[in-house]
């Protein structure tokens, strides 16, 4: 009966951790989104200062967020979110809209994929 009870409270403690983690995982995601999208309005209105600023701050939030992402997620991945975000900031900077709304959309497809990707359904299960 021991057993029984030490492995149903192992298996809450997995359960839990695992929505803990979706949960947290899935807000930073739109943390992030949320301040993608905000920089894609400043550059489609021209404003180069407010989106240099905005860029600097999507970098830090990518740093305050995503620190912990490593620990359960795939560095490849993590790795081209950084690349793209590196590219965002020079397009931003070199204040091409274009290159810079081009690179933003992927950016945020990277960053919207992840959640989907790390969520508990059948689809990702079989």
């Amino acid at each position: 009966m021991r057993l029984l009870a030490t492995l149903a409270v192992i298996l809450a403690l997995v359960i839990g951790m695992g929505a803990w983690f979706n949960h947290s995982l899935q807000t930073s995601s739109d943390d992030l989104t949320g301040q993608i999208e905000m920089l894609s309005s400043t550059i489609r209105q021209q404003d180069w200062e407010t989106a240099v600023e905005h860029s600097e701050n999507l970098e830090k939030l990518w740093e305050q967020k995503a620190k912990w992402w490593p620990v359960f997620l795939d560095h490849q991945e993590m790795d081209n979110i950084e690349f793209s975000l590196a590219r965002v900031k020079e397009y931003v900077t070199s204040q091409d809209d274009a290159l810079s709304l081009g690179q933003l959309s992927e950016l945020k497809l990277m960053i919207e994929h992840i959640p989907r990707k790390e969520a508990v359904n059948l689809e990702n299960i079989f």
